[in-house]
């Protein structure tokens, strides 16, 4: 079956035979309740309308994670509390029962207190994945199973499909919007539970279905930043949840040259190179004459800075890694890898310890300012789209280290 969502201007069709398939599930869709992660955004909304369409029984779930008289002082950041109204006045459109879970306490002890140790160590850290590691797709899962779900579906664009009768991740089509990044975490186990009906469409196509169904979100602009931190600016909330543990010290070279001063490592980023606080080389060829920060040393309290070349690293330590196959039967898999949610992945070979759940990868081509406490994202060179799983960066030695 087609399902043609139109007005007047525009007509969009929807397979929803397909949309059915993909979901996963035996029997018709009136057997299957299902529990929609909805953020109050165009793409959770739209998500929930979609599956009413389909014939669902379909409840919606948001997470409340931090005090609203925060949230309120801040726009365009998913949970916050004229979010979690803009699910409620979906889900009323929808004809289904919304619920909201307060998890601020579990989301200040296992995410936010993360983030900030993770920079105090000067790291960079990806709170949107230990969102997902230790709060939506832990607890939200225990909540939508004891409301009978047999399923919970979330917004992200990205496919579920199975392969050798286990599902399997696979990149969203939309380039743009794929979101296999941040969830390599997603162990097989939750694959199981987990369904993500929005993989198979572009964005456009998204908000044409929100605008068709006539949603409150269907103009929404799409959250840029992490929930917790307005505006991007990461040091102020660390200073907030660190007060005192913020000195100020030097910034040298690779010499060890005091160039200038800093008021924190939480202000820097391993690759920076604007807003350092120092100028470039002076009386040298141009390609030298710009300063990276190519270390955070956090035992002298000191930024250290030097030309792009000392940022070259060629192969890195992950831990902590989560395989939703088991490819890695030997030493040196070519595989192409992921180490920031914006690149496009790269080749390389991979040694994957299983018992130490570390592994070691050797980039074919070396790269720049790659940091620790950020994710490498492990892809299958026979089929792009496929996420094979990935793990934590914990050593990413450079030219300088």
């Amino acid at each position: 079956m087609v399902l043609g969502f139109q007005s007047q201007k525009n007509k969009l069709m929807i397979n929803i035979d397909q949309l059915i398939e993909d979901m996963d599930l035996e029997g018709n869709p009136s057997d299957h309740r299902i529990v929609v992660a909805m953020s109050g955004g165009v793409d959770s909304s739209v998500t929930a309308a979609l599956l009413v369409k389909a014939g669902f029984d379909v409840i919606g779930l948001t997470m409340q994670l931090y005090d609203h008289g925060k949230v309120l002082q801040k726009k365009g950041a998913c949970c916050a509390g004229a979010d979690i109204s803009d699910a409620s006045t979906v889900a009323n459109r929808l004809g289904i029962p919304h619920y909201v879970l307060n998890y601020e306490t579990l989301f200040q002890d296992q995410v936010m207190e993360d983030f900030a140790d993770s920079y105090l160590k000067g790291q960079t850290p990806i709170p949107c994945v230990k969102c997902n590691q230790t709060v939506k797709f832990t607890d939200m899962f225990d909540r939508a199973k004891k409301l009978g779900a047999s399923a919970m579906a979330t917004g992200h664009y990205i496919r579920r499909k199975r392969k050798f009768g286990k599902p399997a991740l696979y990149r969203g089509i939309d380039n743009l919007k794929d979101q296999s990044y941040f969830l390599f975490a997603t162990t097989s186990e939750q694959l199981e539970f987990l369904r993500f009906p929005l993989g198979s469409l572009t964005k456009d196509e998204t908000r044409n279905v929100a605008k068709l169904c006539d949603l409150n979100v269907a103009e929404k602009p799409d959250s840029q930043d992490i929930c917790f931190v307005p505006e991007g600016k990461y040091a102020d909330v660390v200073r907030k949840l660190r007060p005192g543990s913020i000195d100020k010290g030097d910034i040298v070279d690779v010499k060890g040259n005091i160039l200038g001063q800093h008021n924190g490592i939480i202000d820097y980023t391993i690759g920076q190179r604007k807003g350092i606080g120092v100028g470039g080389r002076k009386g040298t060829e141009d390609k030298d004459a710009k300063l990276y920060v190519i270390e955070l040393d956090t035992y002298q309290n000191r930024v250290i800075v030097g030309p792009k070349e000392y940022l070259k690293c060629k192969e890195i330590e992950i831990n902590e890694c989560n395989w939703i196959t088991n490819k890695f039967k030997k030493m040196n898999t070519e595989v192409l890898v992921k180490l920031r949610n914006s690149s496009e992945p790269i080749s390389g070979k991979i040694n994957v310890d299983l018992e130490a759940g570390s592994s070691a990868l050797y980039f074919d081509q070396p790269q720049y300012g790659v940091s620790t406490g950020q994710a490498a994202v492990i892809y299958n060179p026979e089929d792009e789209a496929h996420v094979l799983g990935g793990g934590w960066i914990t050593k990413a030695p450079n030219m300088f280290r």
